[in-house]
Parts: C-alpha cells; sequence; structure tokens
C-alpha cells in the first residue's frame, strides 16, 4: 500500500477504522525526513493490510503536539487504537522490518488489559 497523508480532520477515521497503523511525522525542510521517505515507501509495499500515515508536522501542528512529537522524523505505530511505540529517527530498512513484525505478533488482549488497567487506576 502506497503512504497516504494524514490530517487531524482524518486521523481518527484512519486509526478507528484500521487494525494497524504507522505513522511518519515529518517535515519537508527535514534531511534525515526526506532520506527516510523511500524506505518507508518501499516498507509499506509490503504491508498491505498496515496503513502507512504520514503527517507534516508543519501543516498539522496541532496534530504533532497532541503527541508530543518532539522530533523528527518520529515513528509511531498504533496497534487496535493503542499507541505501543513511538520513537524519534530513521530507521534501517532491516530494522523496520524487524519492527513491524514484532507489532504484529504482540498479544493485543494483554495490551488492552494494560490499558484498562491504568485507566481504571487513574479514576
Amino acid at each position: 500500500m502506497a503512504t497516504v497523508e494524514i490530517t487531524a480532520e482524518n486521523f481518527e477515521e484512519a486509526v478507528s477504522s484500521n487494525d494497524l497503523v504507522v505513522v511518519d511525522f515529518w517535515a519537508s525542510w527535514c534531511g534525515p525526513c526526506r532520506s527516510f521517505a523511500p524506505t518507508y515507501d518501499k516498507v509499506s509495499e509490503s504491508y498491505p493490510d498496515a496503513v502507512f500515515a504520514k503527517v507534516d508536522t508543519e501543516a498539522e501542528h496541532a496534530l504533532a503536539a497532541s503527541f508530543n512529537i518532539m522530533s523528527i522524523p518520529t515513528l509511531m505505530i498504533i496497534r487496535e487504537q493503542v499507541v505501543i511505540f513511538s520513537q524519534a529517527g530513521a530507521l534501517p530498512e532491516s530494522a523496520l522490518v524487524d519492527l513491524l513484525e514484532r507489532a504484529s505478533n504482540l498479544d493485543m488482549r494483554e495490551i488492552h488489559r494494560q490499558v484498562a488497567a491504568e485507566q481504571s487506576a487513574e479514576s
């Protein structure tokens, strides 16, 4: 699947209607972002069931701020509406593939239990 642009207007729909969403927070002026883009695009072709999204932090200040994006590129993985990974920095192709395989193989029942327990403790 090719990458898609995500904005504040379509972010929630993308996350709620897809089990695996990989988000690249980037900006056109960012050299490492431009270097990472071909790797991101290439890996997206191997995961047709995932959404590979790009968020332009220059155009989407509020969306980037809502996730406390301080450095770019930042890669975020959302599985079943839970952020399971977020890290600044570009990854080599092999590391990105490994990360996606691990994300795909997580026991999400356990993750959802942990999230529910944390939310319960906060109440």
